[in-house]
């Protein structure tokens, strides 16, 4: 029998291996956790499909309120928003475009205690993975779903809880590492081709991943070949980038992010070919992603604060 080595032909440690006979084995396999009631912030999350074909899915998360009318306080009697439209935040998970999944408990978590925070509605995007589905395909999924929710702006969607409670004047996109990236490349397209009754107000953007056709690491090659400049992968050779027409933008990075340099041109290039409020925050001491991937850091806390104020700023 041949070794592992000799069945593989390539090897993208920590993402994925490609075998000889061309399935792929990810490194890294994401446990999914079922939508509900969070007994923590009693926020209510279900699963939605966003198109059949091609599969696109997400999660919605919804806050309690303080205006329960029940005394039972347990989270199955907790009441969800009567009468009230809220902002809407757009998630777009990190994974490298490879790996992660909006059902995965990292991120509901996160999402829970955002939600729970700031008041807002919140969904995250499941869109299609590299390498089965080579790039551009997740931007384009992404961008497919952020056009599936504008179509609730007239209250005749699909989705009841985009349609009753959801302020589509109100909308802000956010993404982690590369979910970061495709949240940029939305906030570009939401720009340039308008999308009637939906305002985007801000873009959060949390140790974004970008890269020159120099830094590119070899998966991204892989699964995004091009010799040439990419501008979905650096916006400074985005002839676009002036265009967007959100109000503000927070670009978070971290001390011992190896892509936090990216992070600083990324603030570097709005702040001279944009118009807008960009604002740069950097975490001492951690890593990339670390507010997902250390559960125990001291300095969860203030960055969540700092995104909750980001948020509540257009709540």
């Amino acid at each position: 029998m041949e070794s592992d080595i000799e069945e593989t032909t390539h090897d993208f440690f920590p993402f994925f291996r490609v075998c000889k006979d061309g399935h792929i084995d990810r490194y890294i396999l994401t446990t999914q956790v079922p939508a509900g009631v969070d007994p923590f912030t009693g926020v209510h999350t279900k699963d939605i499909v966003i198109s059949k074909h091609p599969k696109i899915s997400g999660r919605m998360f919804l806050p309690r309120l303080d205006d329960t009318d029940s005394e039972d306080d347990s989270p199955k009697n907790r009441s969800l928003p009567k009468n009230r439209i809220l902002p809407l935040l757009v998630h777009y998970h990190g994974g490298g475009f490879c790996t992660g999944s909006a059902f995965g408990p990292i991120i509901k978590q996160f999402l829970s205690n955002i939600v729970s925070m700031t008041q807002v509605v919140a969904i995250t995007i499941d869109y299609r993975l590299a390498p089965e589905n080579p790039l551009p395909i997740a931007y384009e999924d992404s961008w497919d779903a952020f056009k599936w929710i504008a179509s609730h702006v007239d209250r005749t969607g699909p989705e009841p809880w985009l349609n009753d409670y959801v302020d589509f004047n109100r909308v802000i996109l956010t993404g982690e590492s590369t979910g970061a990236t495709l949240a940029h490349d939305v906030a570009i397209r939401g720009s340039v081709e308008h999308l009637k009754g939906l305002n985007l107000v801000s873009l959060l953007a949390i140790h974004p991943y970008f890269c020159t056709k120099y830094q590119r690491e070899p998966v991204v090659n892989y699964i995004y070949p091009s010799r040439d400049e990419e501008p979905r992968l650096n916006p400074n050779t985005d002839p676009r980038l002036y265009k967007l027409a959100c109000d503000k933008v927070l670009i978070c990075v971290a001390e011992k992010d190896r892509y936090k340099e990216r992070g600083f041109d990324y603030y570097d290039t709005l702040e001279t070919r944009w118009e807008g409020k960009v604002e740069l925050v950097e975490t001492l001491g951690e890593g990339h992603c670390f507010h997902l991937l250390d559960a125990g850091s001291p300095n969860i806390d203030p960055l969540m604060a700092k995104l909750v104020s980001f948020i509540k700023e257009d709540s």
